[in-house]
């Protein structure tokens, strides 16, 4: 069977990255290839094009992008996230019959992709694929919190801080003052900013990399739950998060 040239000088390229080289120059990668700069820069752009090279908006270097690691997730059996949290907001949400919601970041919102009904807690806003904003969920905070500092800027870059109750924060300062907040206590709170009535607090969870992967949060109603029985569902929240991070791989420094 003929070798396709093309494809098999990409799959070359993909080969050259491994645990001891993260990120490559261009310059690194055409004389490893030995091939000209411009035919590696033809081959690169398509790659990136489909996610299987990203390029460092920083220092101009390719790595492995996340197609790989998308189609990587399809042979770990058992490991897809909302596998693995699904049983764990079942039973934060029975416990106290309050609504539990998984999010992940997309862009710079969260979107919903799981949620538990609680029996005691109609959250309307939520449903399975909405959008949410950063700076006016609990989620949001949490998932924003937790990158790293180039990623936050680049997330905050021209971001706009809607008003959706009177209680949101309007203004960047105040949004960056909070993640420190979010940062300190492991926690991140949505006080009635989102939607009026509703309070929310919410946790990390982190992959085998030590990166977030997603927010677990927990919705309640103001008139049914008081502030001691939010604090006593919050370290429920701590736990069942650290769970599904654990089980994910992640291991918290010592």
């Amino acid at each position: 069977m003929p070798i396709i040239q093309a494809l098999d000088r990409a799959l070359r390229i993909l080969d050259l990255f491994d645990e001891q080289t993260r990120e490559l120059k261009i310059t690194e990668i055409s004389s490893r290839m030995q091939l000209h700069k411009s035919t590696v820069h033809s081959l690169l752009r398509t790659l990136q094009m489909h996610g299987y090279i990203a390029q460092d908006e920083d220092n101009g270097k390719y790595r492995l992008g996340m197609t790989l690691l998308e189609k990587g997730q399809l042979l770990l059996r058992g490991m897809d996230l909302r596998e693995v949290a699904r049983p764990h907001l079942e039973s934060l949400a029975g416990v106290k019959g309050q609504t539990t919601h998984l999010v992940i970041l997309d862009g710079a919102e969260g979107v919903y992709i799981d949620k538990v009904e609680g029996a005691r807690a109609a959250i309307r806003y939520s449903r399975i694929g909405r959008r949410v904003p950063l700076h006016s969920s609990a989620v949001g905070k949490v998932l924003a919190a937790f990158q790293k500092p180039p990623q936050l800027e680049r997330l905050l870059r021209g971001y706009t801080y809607a008003t959706r109750t009177e209680h949101t924060i309007d203004s960047e300062a105040r949004f960056l003052a909070e993640l420190e907040q979010v940062r300190a206590e492991g926690i991140g709170y949505d006080r009635e900013e989102n939607e009026p009535g509703v309070r929310c607090a919410a946790a990390p969870i982190f992959n085998h990399s030590g990166s977030i992967a997603a927010a677990m949060s927990i919705s309640t109603m103001v008139a049914h739950v008081d502030d001691a029985e939010l604090a006593e569902l919050i370290e429920l929240l701590r736990g069942e998060a650290a769970a599904i991070s654990q089980r994910l791989g992640y291991r918290e420094a010592r």
